[in-house]
Formats: C-alpha cells, structure tokens, sequence
C-alpha cells in the first residue's frame, strides 16, 4: 500500500511524504534564528518543535540536539543512519494512520507552518565549495566554441572530474538578487583591457551535492562509500560572467568571472528519496582508473527545466529541458576524487556538478551554448537574448517524475540587478 500522509498534498506536489527534503526557515519579517525544517506538501514541519515534544525517540537521536541548531550541519554530521531514522520517523508521523501529530492539535498547530508564511535560508553552513565539469555534452560544446571542432574535450577530461575551487561566501539562496559584476575583458585591438559592468551575464544548470561525514585529513573516501558521505542534493545556478572569465581563466581558470555569486534552491532532496529514480550511469571509455571504478555507477533520472523571464515581461519563457542522468562523471565519482589526494571534506561543504547538457539543442544548460557565444541569440516571446539583461530573471526547477508520486526541488531563481556604486 502507497505511503499516504494525512496533509492534503496535491498529486503534482514536488513535495510528498516520499520526499520530505530538509531546508531551514524563518517567519517572514522576523529578526530570530532560522529553525530546521522538512517539506510537505504546502507546508513546513518544524523539526525544533517535533523534537521539544519527544517525538525523535530512535537510538541515535533520542535527546541531540541537531534539530534545535540553525543550520544542519550537526545532523549532517551524524551520517546514514542517523538520517534514515529521522527520515522513517517524519514519514511515521505524517502518515496517515499514525495519530501522534494528526490529532495533537495544539502540536500540529506549532510545528506546521504554511509555505507562504515563511522565509527560506541557506540550510546549511558552506565551509567550502568545488564546482566540476562533468557534462560531455557541455564539455564538448565549449571546446568547440573556444578551440575548434577537432579536438574540443582534452585528453584528460575522461580520466578524472575536473574541477576548480569556488567562493563558498558568494553562495545565496533562491530569491536572492544577483549583481551584475565589473571587471576586465578581453582588449579590443591595441587598446587596454576593457573595464566595467560584465556584458555578458549566464546562468549555470547544475545541481550540486551537500556533504555528510567528512574525512580525515590525508585519508581518501573510497568510491563505492561516497554515497554515505552525501547527505543530498541541491538545484544550483553558477552564474558567470563570460567575458571576465575569457580573459582571466589562462591559466589557473575561473576567478572573478564565477565568484559574484551562486544560487542553490533551499531544499536538499536526500539520496534516500532520490533512490527509486536511480539509473545507469553513462558507460565510461576508456574505463576509469581503479580508484574511480565503481561497483555500481549510477545517476539519477532528475528531470530539470530553466526559464528566463526578461525584463518587463509577465510570462517567462523554457530554454532548457535536461536532465542529471546526462552526467559522464558520477557524484559518488566527482566526491572520491576529491579526496583522493588526502583533502579533507567536511559536513556542510557543496560540490557543484557543473553545467548539464544533454545531446539535443533543447537541452543545453547555459546561454553560452545555446547562442552559440551570442552568434545565434535566442527568441524569448516578442524579445531576443545572447546573454542576461538586467532584471532577468531565471528559474530552474527540477523533479523526479513518478506513477504515483513526484520527488521535486521546488525553484531555484535570481533575478539580474545593475552593478553598485
């Protein structure tokens, strides 16, 4: 019999009693420390308020306290189990046979907050963030732009996930505006560089995975126990700027082209409730060194939609339909490397997938490659863009499609303003 919460929850509701994703809240207009909380349905459950009444009463989380914490990164902490009895005890209580909230009315009325009254915040404290590269698709399609069709993807880019350090203290949650950024650009002719406002302004489909356990320092995560260093994953928008990241990226790569600002949707969906959805990863050739040879290689069939609402405009408009499983290099992968060296990750840290791309002309994951470098501008209902203008806005959203159910990520949104004084 299909899990039933007593909560009305609407049939297309990215947020069903299989999801439950974890996020942090505050009261809208209010001054007082976010509180942790699940989502269901049109609602949020405050974890505070169902751990005052003792209803977490497992062995591993009967009296902690990591959901009276602002941020989640004590419950990251305490790993895979712990996280599987808090999430069998939220399904346990919101079902529709159990009675310890449903008819609590006084507890029911604390703990249930609806969505429209709340703020959503960064659920988490990002210590650190890596971004990689890890769409062939995307890869292929940039090194076509920028070297030439013969040899776009270097040789390396099939051996290991790429990636770079990003800039944890720029990361913002949906809703949050972006600044277009100054900087430089490639000089025109004998002149200097150019310097101003960024001219051209993308966005980056990613998602990206949220850190558990970390490891110790100089100890590597074998790749086939990943999967219980990842507590979930985000909607994530890398934003760039692609003229200052053209003139500084040689040779150390991206630097102030990607550091003013990345956003994440504020719901981390688990890997729990993302396993019905698990799918083959793509086959690897050549096959991976054995560090990275997983047991089992998998993605997840997250299906994943960008709009791009110009300015001025009441209708936005889909640019992009792609989907995760179009990953070449595996979450599980992209995290065993990292630590392959001995790098030490900890609870809270944030690493980005990179922008997905799929095969089709729909599916490309960044304005870049859908104008081709702004040769080919895009056609937005009565308007046109090579790359964002300010007051754009663009919003992604993603889920797991279902016979009986969906697992979403709700949006991921940020709206392009003009540079401060």
């Amino acid at each position: 019999m299909a899990l039933k919460s007593f909560i009305n929850v609407h049939p297309d509701s990215h947020f069903p009693i299989q999801n439950l994703p974890f996020g942090a809240f505050k009261p809208q207009h209010s001054t007082a420390l976010p509180c942790l909380a699940v989502a269901i349905g049109d609602y949020v459950l405050d974890l505070s308020q169902i751990a005052k009444a003792g209803l977490f009463n497992g062995p591993l989380l009967t009296g902690s306290d990591c959901f009276l914490q602002p941020t989640l990164n004590k419950f990251l902490a305490m790993g895979r189990p712990a996280w599987k009895e808090a999430r069998e005890t939220l399904q346990k209580l919101l079902s529709s046979t159990e009675p310890a909230l449903r008819d609590n009315t006084e507890l029911r009325h604390k703990a249930l907050v609806p969505m429209s009254k709340v703020e959503m915040v960064l659920p988490m404290e990002i210590g650190d963030y890596t971004d990689f590269f890890s769409s062939m698709h995307h890869a292929k399609n940039c090194g076509t732009i920028f070297v030439g069709p013969k040899a776009p993807i270097p040789p390396n880019w099939f051996h290991l996930p790429i990636a770079y350090h990003g800039r944890a203290s720029s990361i913002v949650i949906s809703g949050t505006d972006i600044i277009r950024p100054r900087g430089q650009g490639h000089p025109a002719g004998n002149s200097p560089p150019y310097f101003g406002p960024s001219l051209k302004i993308d966005f980056e489909l990613e998602m990206a995975a949220v850190v558990g356990p970390g490891n110790e320092l100089g100890k590597a995560i074998d790749v086939n126990e990943a999967a219980d260093h990842i507590f979930g994953v985000v909607l994530m928008n890398d934003w760039s700027a692609r003229d200052i990241q053209a003139w500084e990226y040689i040779p150390l790569g991206p630097f102030l082209g990607k550091s003013f600002g990345t956003t994440i949707s504020p719901w981390i969906v688990t890997l729990d409730a993302l396993e019905p959805f698990a799918c083959d990863a793509p086959k690897q050739d050549p096959p991976p060194l054995p560090y990275l040879a997983e047991k089992i290689s998998k993605n997840y069939d997250i299906a994943l939609e960008v709009q791009i609402k110009p300015c001025g405009q009441k209708d936005s408009s889909v640019v992009t339909r792609s989907n995760l499983k179009n990953l070449y290099w595996t979450l599980t992968q992209q995290l065993a490397h990292h630590t392959i060296n001995g790098c030490n990750l900890r609870p809270g840290d944030l690493l980005g997938t990179g922008t997905i791309s799929g095969p089709e002309p729909d599916s490309l994951g960044c304005l870049l490659e859908l104008t081709w470098n702004g040769q080919k501008p895009l056609s937005l209902k009565g308007t046109s863009r090579k790359y964002l203008e300010d007051g754009d806005e663009v919003i992604f959203t993603g889920c797991c499609k279902g016979g009986a159910y969906n697992v979403g990520f709700g949006t991921c949104t940020g709206k392009v303003v003009p540079p401060r004084d």
